[in-house]
């Protein structure tokens, strides 16, 4: 497996690509799906909130969600995703890393990869392009990756 790998997610997909050299084409690896996060936040949790009463008197009111659900299956995602790499980084040797998501979703995955995985980031831009084809993808990001390939 190749050692040197370039993510592109959203909260709904993660593209994991191979690149042999800083030049390369990217290569698809894999893809991850996570259909929760094309839905509606109203969609995901489609169970009322509770209700209680008022803390003095008789009257009703209805509890409000302390999390947004949309906000928490992105999150869901972004461990999903972080564990997958983890698991390249110890089982395969993943040597390098790029990263490319949306913006919010950079965050969360930033949040949720080990120290040791991080390390291996040698680059994250926060753009979202996880609908477009390889070639598309690899137009937008620096004409030589992982410059530090050649040094060694």
């Amino acid at each position: 497996m190749a050692k040197n790998w370039v993510v592109v997610a959203d909260r709904a997909s993660a593209k994991f690509f191979s690149v042999a050299t800083p030049t390369a084409k990217l290569k698809e690896i894999e893809t991850l799906e996570h259909p929760a996060g094309r839905m509606r936040a109203r969609d995901i949790d489609a169970d009322r909130p509770g209700r209680s009463f008022q803390s003095a008197g008789t009257k009703r009111h209805g509890m409000e969600r302390s999390t947004d659900a949309k906000k928490q299956a992105a999150a869901a995602f972004a461990r999903q995703v972080a564990a997958r790499l983890e698991s390249a980084r110890v089982q395969d040797g993943l040597a390098r890393l790029i990263l490319v998501a949306a913006p919010e979703f950079l965050g969360l995955l930033r949040d949720n990869l080990s120290a040791e995985t991080r390390d291996l980031v040698q680059a994250e831009f926060d753009l979202n392009l996880s609908g477009m084809k390889p070639g598309e993808i690899r137009a937008h990001l620096p004409e030589k990756l992982f410059p530090a390939i050649e040094t060694r």
